[in-house]
């Protein structure tokens, strides 16, 4: 289907078609009503009678659009015409996480872990709204031309319950960044999300996904199965806790990996300040196995003592000496039996099913312990947005299935104080390096938007959003503008005076600048040549300035036929009359005088023409006299004259 030049909901025309997926088809497009570019992402044709897809595809705008953070890709707008069905969203412009390992393979570590932060960010979001994503892989993370990564195409989230399976019985997704879980076709949460953002930071600082194979099967049954070689092993330049991170992240059991997108982001902070840091705590497998202990069996070992005891001593003797004294051997052995198996009975401590206590509140965590009789380490208490204040955010050791721990031992529990508030602190004016600190020392996040400006220096704080003294959430995100200077380069003015006027317009156009000619006659200079410049030597400009030029330009001196057709100009009625038969002069005197030039002057009948040649430089202005015999003036006339382009010229 061509959907090039179509309008969806009366405001969305298809421009060009920009990427292709699974499900649907997506286009850069305008907004109309907005005047603004959008994506626009159209279920292919395929899917569109199958009401399965439909309501994925549906799904997607709902879960989605009711996300809004910087590293989500904002969603506009959902509709459908017909059995065509479109979501429009935010075009980011840059390229996906999957190109740029395409293109420079091994990332710096970094960078990576940036990018994963950001990437975490999102999700933190997205799983406090009761939305996993199910598809984190680098095809879906966009990075801006800014640096900013932004997670797109929610084209299977689901919100989450506390039993939610995969939908349809069937897995969806890329093999892959799958979870084991996900690649089960069972339960998936939020921590399936992490376990697949740690195979795409695992692909970012190695250059490679950690399970391949010839076919999706086997890659699934990898993801199951085996374990992944360590990055550190196959990039050195991996620190230890950027690589425990991933490892932690990659646990098959869900219960051994982080557990909320949170907890992930706390480590992943704390290793861009300390990459050698051993802050990352991996629970081993083995802690949470009841293991069978051999028991050591001293029946046997007397039995054969006994038997032993009673071969020797037929050897020394025979008879009733050798008898008491395997009586007594057996008598003592069953005392000591006894005696251990009461006391054993009298000091054992019974196991239990450890308790999870998260989320209880310390009463509730208090009672239960007293019913289960198990000691109780209230260490601390911490602020945590997804933990109500007063209920217990995490314990050690955690709640794990089948796990049994001995009555009167100890849980250690951290508390929840709630969501941490804080203000906005007053940027505006600093420099990019203190806004951001400051920001940061007020436990929230910066992003950055660069913006030339005319008014603010070049790295100067422009406006920042909210404003001072907001109260917000610690950890939220906060925006600033600043200033990248003017953004027109600048460059000097050069010296052109005296140069010709094609030589001072290359040196000016070499400059960067735009010429401006004027002309002007000076007789003692040579003509041609550059009298003045609008602008010193050596100024410092904008690029694009416009630099006016007065260029001398002598005029030679040159003659034009002048023409006067005196009956044309005097008329008829001018002619001569017969007055009391005294008979006039009809003879006229014509004078042509030039401004700083030579006319000249001739006597002609009323009825004819007088024609003369004058001449002057460039520009001049004829003045045309007639008067009769007595003197007396008839006529006036005046012309300007150009003598460079005219050569003739006719009163009449």
């Amino acid at each position: 289907m061509n959907l090039e030049g179509k309008i969806l909901g009366n405001r969305y025309e298809i421009i060009e078609k920009i990427g292709n997926g699974g499900m649907a088809t997506v286009y850069k497009a305008r907004c109309h009503v907005l005047n603004r570019y959008v994506a626009i992402k159209v279920l292919k044709e395929e899917f569109t009678t199958d009401q399965e897809f439909i309501k994925r595809f549906e799904a997607e705008a709902q879960s989605a659009a009711s996300l809004t953070h910087p590293n989500i890709v904002s969603i506009y707008d959902v509709g459908n015409e017909g059995n065509l069905y479109y979501i429009v969203m935010e075009l980011v412009k840059g390229k996906t996480l999957k190109e740029i390992i395409n293109e420079d393979k091994v990332l710096p570590w970094k960078w990576s872990v940036n990018i994963a932060i950001q990437v975490a960010s999102a999700l933190e979001t997205a799983h406090k709204n009761k939305i996993i994503h199910r598809d984190i892989k680098p095809h879906n993370i966009i990075i801006t031309e800014d640096g900013i990564a932004k997670v797109t195409d929610f084209g299977i989230a689901k919100a989450v319950s506390n039993s939610t399976i995969t939908a349809f019985g069937t897995t969806i997704g890329s093999v892959h960044y799958f979870s084991p879980e996900h690649a089960r076709g069972g339960f998936t949460d939020s921590k399936s999300d992490l376990y697949s953002l740690g195979v795409v930071l695992y692909e970012m600082v190695t250059g490679k996904v950690p399970f391949d194979a010839d076919t999706p099967v086997s890659i699934a049954l990898k993801h199951m199965q085996e374990e992944p070689t360590e990055p550190s092993k196959l990039n050195p330049e991996v620190p230890p806790a950027v690589n425990k991170i991933i490892i932690k992240a990659m646990k098959k059991d869900s219960a051994l990996r982080y557990q909320t997108a949170t907890e992930m982001l706390r480590d992943l902070n704390k290793a861009l300040k300390d990459p050698n840091g051993d802050f990352v705590f991996i629970q081993d497998e083995n802690n949470f196995a009841t293991q069978k202990i051999p028991i050591y069996n001293k029946t046997d070992e007397t039995a054969n003592t006994n038997k032993n005891t009673k071969t020797k001593k037929k050897e020394i003797t025979k008879g009733k000496k050798a008898l008491i004294y395997i009586l007594g051997a057996i008598l003592l052995f069953f005392i000591t039996l006894g005696t251990i198996t009461l006391i054993g009975n009298l000091t054992s401590v019974k196991e239990i099913q450890i308790p999870n206590l998260v989320n209880m509140t310390k009463e509730e965590a208090i009672a239960e312990a007293k019913e289960l009789k198990i000691e109780l380490d209230f260490k601390e208490e911490q602020y945590d947005p997804e933990v109500e204040a007063g209920r217990i955010i995490s314990q050690d050791p955690k709640y794990v299935e089948n796990y049994k721990i001995k009555e009167k031992s100890t849980i250690t529990l951290i508390v929840s104080k709630g969501q941490e508030k804080t203000k906005m602190p007053k940027v505006k004016g600093l420099t990019r390096e203190e806004a951001i600190k400051e920001i940061e020392n007020a436990k929230l996040k910066a992003e950055v938007i660069e913006e030339t400006s005319r008014t603010v220096e070049a790295n100067y704080v422009i406006s920042q959003d909210p404003a001072e003294d907001e109260e917000l959430n610690a950890g939220e995100v906060v925006k600033i503008t600043v200033s990248i200077g003017t953004g027109i380069k600048e460059t000097q003015v050069p010296f052109v005076i005296g140069k010709t006027e094609e030589e001072a317009r290359n040196l000016i156009t070499a400059a960067k600048l735009k010429v401006e000619v004027a002309y002007e006659e000076d007789s003692s200079k040579t003509t041609g040549v550059v009298l003045r410049q609008s602008k010193e030597v050596g100024e410092t400009v904008e690029e694009g300035t416009v630099i006016v030029i007065t260029v001398n330009k002598v005029s030679e001196t040159k003659n034009a036929r002048i023409t006067v057709n005196v009956k044309s100009i005097l008329g008829e009625s001018s002619s001569n009359q017969d007055n009391d038969t005294t008979t006039t002069d009809d003879s006229v005197t014509v004078k042509v005088d030039v401004e700083n030039g030579s006319g000249f002057s001739s006597r002609v009948s009323r009825t004819g023409t007088a024609s003369g040649t004058i001449t002057g430089k460039g520009t001049v202005t004829l003045k045309l006299t007639i008067t009769d015999s007595a003197g007396t003036v008839l006529r006036t006339d005046s012309y300007v004259m150009n003598l460079n382009s005219e050569t003739s010229y006719t009163f009449q």
